[in-house]
């Protein structure tokens, strides 16, 4: 949805149009000396937004190799969530909320690296959503759309695989999860339609090719099996850290 170039180290794209608060996390990022997103550079003679370019794999394919959608791969996805989501408790950008929420984790909005023990996650892309909110309204935009809660996937691993994610991240209470799943899929399909509606070419775009759609039958999938998923979260849950 934007024109996006490489130039040597960095990545130069249109300026965001919250800049100033994207900026800014990825200026706490940067002096809490924490690794998981790009360094904010600056603005170029074109005026475009110049970031660090991340070096290793983004999965935006749909088929991706076993280790990115592996168990210890979503545990470390987890865990990273949590470690950006402790760096803004507290700090203005928070507002008052819990932290500082991503709000388009996904895939594709990931960096992997083999390390030695496969693909694993390292950096997240793409901050423009970044907002005030929830720690559980990332966690469960994460379980969304890394597990594929959507119609083809399996039942009984997606719920084992939701429980490993809240207890990578260290979720305690865990009663909303499966009701804030639901409320991202239904945003998600109504953004999209009232976009196209009011002309907006990309959100348009994406409705033709049948997005809209997709996420139309992945919240009722979500939604028959939300009592599988609910025992599954019930099971075992793990102290807060």
């Amino acid at each position: 949805m934007n024109t996006v170039v490489r130039l040597g180290d960095t990545v130069r794209r249109p300026v965001p149009s919250r800049a100033q608060f994207v900026h800014g996390l990825l200026q706490l990022f940067e002096r809490a000396g924490w690794p998981g997103a790009p360094r904010f550079l600056g603005i170029d003679g074109e005026g475009r937004e110049i970031l660090e370019y991340v070096e290793g794999h983004i999965a935006w394919e749909p088929s991706q190799a076993w280790a990115v959608a592996g168990k210890d791969s979503l545990i470390r996805v987890a865990e990273l969530v949590r470690e950006f989501h402790n760096l803004t408790a507290g700090s203005d950008l928070a507002s008052g909320d819990e932290v500082v929420c991503h709000n388009d984790l996904s895939p594709k909005n990931t960096v992997y690296r083999d390390q030695g023990a496969g693909l694993r996650p390292v950096a997240f892309i793409d901050w423009d959503l970044a907002a005030p909110g929830r720690r559980i309204e990332d966690v469960a935009h994460l379980c969304w759309q890394y597990l594929g809660m959507a119609p083809g996937a399996d039942v009984a691993q997606t719920g084992r695989l939701i429980r490993a994610v809240c207890d990578g991240y260290g979720l305690a209470d865990r009663s909303e999860l499966l009701e804030v799943v639901l409320w991202w899929q239904d945003r998600c399909w109504r953004g999209i339609d009232s976009a196209a509606d009011a002309g907006d070419p990309a959100m348009t775009g994406l409705r033709d090719r049948g997005l809209m759609l997709q996420v139309q039958l992945a919240y009722q999938w979500t939604w028959d099996n939300r009592s599988v998923f609910a025992r599954a979260l019930s099971a075992g849950q793990r102290a807060p850290r």
